[in-house]
């Protein structure tokens, strides 16, 4: 929630910005249109394009690719799949079509028939990554204590050493 805003209040600056800058522009354009220069439209459109350009990779872009993993989750769904609908229905997904799947929910394990837009997240993948996740970080925890350990066992054989050595 808190990137959302930061998203908007960067845009909004970026925003009032341009139209600082166009407005600035604008005044200088009329002094200069008495002259007869018509070089004035080029920091205007300068701006234009970098706003468009500013509001392509803050909002468009990642919507796209956030739309791209939505239709790539939906069209990976299979048989075993724990899913929740757009509606907030959780249930298993017990057969799937090109575009339809039916899902098996509640105790009496009623079964609904659903189109795939409607899947809005794959519960069991998700649960995956996490576990795969969390893997992970317990090897690279366990391999860093490792190390640590053959790190204090080194030095204690050096001071063992360096005792009997002053004996």
């Amino acid at each position: 929630m808190k990137k959302r805003f930061a998203r908007y209040g960067l845009v909004a600056s970026a925003a009032a910005l341009a139209a600082s800058a166009m407005t600035a522009s604008a005044s200088a354009a009329g002094e200069t249109a008495a002259q007869g220069g018509a070089s004035s439209m080029i920091p205007s459109l300068l701006i234009m394009v970098l706003l468009f350009a500013v509001m392509y990779f803050i909002l468009i872009r990642p919507q796209k690719k956030k739309e791209k993993e939505q239709k790539a989750m939906q069209r990976d769904l299979c048989v075993g799949d724990e899913v929740v609908t757009i509606g907030g229905i959780v249930g298993l997904v017990v057969k799937t079509t090109e575009d339809t799947v039916v899902i098996e929910c509640g105790g009496d394990r009623s079964r609904l028939r659903m189109k795939k837009w409607a899947i809005q997240e794959n519960v069991t993948v998700r649960e995956d990554a996490e576990r795969a996740r969390e893997a992970a970080a317990s090897e690279a925890q366990k391999k860093k204590e490792a190390k640590k350990k053959g790190k204090n066992a080194d030095s204690s054989e050096n001071n063992d050493d360096q005792g009997m050595l002053k004996d």
